[in-house]
């Protein structure tokens, strides 16, 4: 008997999956556990396997087609068994109902558009140049017949009046007017800023041996030029989908920051040259303002909630979202527990979720479930930004690059001192202004004595 083989579910935040790789093909063979496809879900890549044994008797979904969860995608059964997918039939039945009218429509349309062509073509042929020659020519101040043809039947077209632009200097509004309507002729450069020809410069076409009108326009092709379509889905089409939401939903405000950076820095160098036993070498400035972020945000719970709109959920731990930069873009693995975690152990979990993130291999549920989210763009060389709140978290921080900045001490004297960028947006619908600041303020305190901390 002929058993479905489906989309199987991926958390409860995904409702559907795009195939992106077929691994089997109808008439093969397979067993239970062998993976069947590749799938894209919003977040991640999975491998689907074959839940039954036998012959694969039909795929009922092409490559880049999207699959709800708990669908059959494929039937397997005995070599020879026929089958008889209900869902696909009726989907088929839909389609030929309506084929019918689609032809018609098209054969209408296509109609029309010969017709357009046809007398578009006859006005080619009457006039020794194309439309788009001539409105080329006409738009840069081209004498027409310094235009050598090379289009069928000695007509001229559009690349033959590029021929003549090609390199030449721009002419000013001016001096285009007084070209067409004077019958002047353009040098090949101008005694305009950057060679911009000027209507001063134009001479009369009689006593210039060899002058070229010159273009309004170095290049010259069909607006608005080449260009590629893609269809948004995936992680673009989920990442657009929340930025849109979280901005039109909740009422977000900013505040920048910048904290010492001195003592990260120094116990950063420390770390680094630590004994490799310990396993701290590859601790880095972003797990220090994670570990920070952990500790001080238990002593504000109003900075690690959500706002559901008539309710709020306050955590007792802080569940740490961290932005990573994936080839499939961006996404928010979550640090479970980062507050219970020591400094090697955040890092250690927070290296593992980010190299699972960027294979494509992270799961859903570790990718939600967050109460605070923290984005570090930093090492691109931005100091401070707006960043969107991952709702329904009500705060998330942006963290930038370290820079020198002026500091005075108690005797009046001015020296430079390393400071991170930190920026805070928060909904206002959940956290007010003043107490969203005491948490900025203090994280920049325990940032700036990330040492004494740690021993907290």
């Amino acid at each position: 008997m002929a058993v479905e083989v489906v989309m199987p579910k991926q958390g409860n935040s995904v409702e559907s999956c795009i195939i992106i790789d077929w691994k089997v093909k109808e008439g093969d063979s397979v067993s239970v556990g062998d993976v069947v496809c590749e799938a894209e879900t919003d977040k991640s890549t999975i491998e689907v396997e074959s839940t039954a044994d036998g012959t694969v008797l039909k795929l009922l979904y092409a490559v880049e087609d999207e699959v709800p969860v708990m669908q059959p995608i494929m039937v397997v059964g005995k070599k020879g068994e026929k089958v008889s997918v209900e869902t696909s039939t009726q989907s088929a039945e839909s389609e030929e109902t309506q084929e019918p009218h689609k032809k018609e429509e098209q054969v209408v349309k296509t109609g029309e558009g010969d017709a357009r062509r046809e007398n578009a073509k006859t006005a080619e042929k009457a006039t020794g140049i194309s439309p788009r020659a001539r409105a080329v020519a006409s738009s840069s101040g081209v004498d027409m017949s310094l235009l050598q043809p090379t289009g069928p039947k000695g007509r001229i077209i559009e690349r033959d009046v590029i021929e003549v632009l090609a390199g030449k200097e721009p002419l000013t509004p001016a001096a285009k007017d007084a070209l067409l309507k004077k019958g002047l002729s353009a040098p090949a450069s101008g005694s305009g800023i950057g060679g911009r020809v000027l209507s001063s410069d134009l001479v009369d076409s009689g006593t210039t041996s060899g002058s070229v009108v010159q273009a309004a326009m170095d290049h010259v092709e069909e607006f608005p030029g080449p260009f590629e379509e893609m269809t948004v889905r995936g992680v673009r089409k989920v990442t657009a989908k929340r930025m849109h939401e979280s901005l039109a939903t909740t009422a977000q405000f900013t505040m920048n920051a910048f904290a010492d950076a001195s003592s990260l820095q120094s116990l950063r160098a420390r770390l680094k040259s630590s004994a490799p036993e310990l396993g701290l070498q590859k601790v880095t400035i972003n797990d220090l303002i994670l570990f920070a972020v952990s500790r001080t945000i238990v002593q504000f719970g109003y900075m690690n909630s959500h706002f559901l709109g008539d309710k709020m959920l306050t955590f007792k731990h802080v569940h740490l979202g961290c932005a990573v930069d994936t080839p499939k873009g961006l996404l928010v693995p979550v640090v479970k527990y980062s507050d219970k975690l020591s400094l090697k152990q955040l890092s250690d979990e927070f290296k593992r979720l980010a190299t699972e993130s960027m294979e494509g291999k992270a799961q859903p549920d570790d990718l939600s479930g967050g109460t605070f989210t923290v984005t570090n763009l930093g090492s691109m060389g931005i100091e401070s930004f707006t960043p969107v709140i991952n709702v329904p978290e009500v705060a998330i921080l942006g963290v930038g690059g370290i820079s020198l900045r002026a500091k005075e001490d108690s005797d009046g004297d001015v020296f430079f001192v390393p400071h991170i960028g930190l920026s805070l947006t928060i909904d206002h619908q959940a956290v007010d202004g003043a107490p969203a600041a005491r948490f900025l303020k203090a994280l920049c305190e325990n940032i700036a004595s990330i040492d004494l901390l740690m021993a907290l």
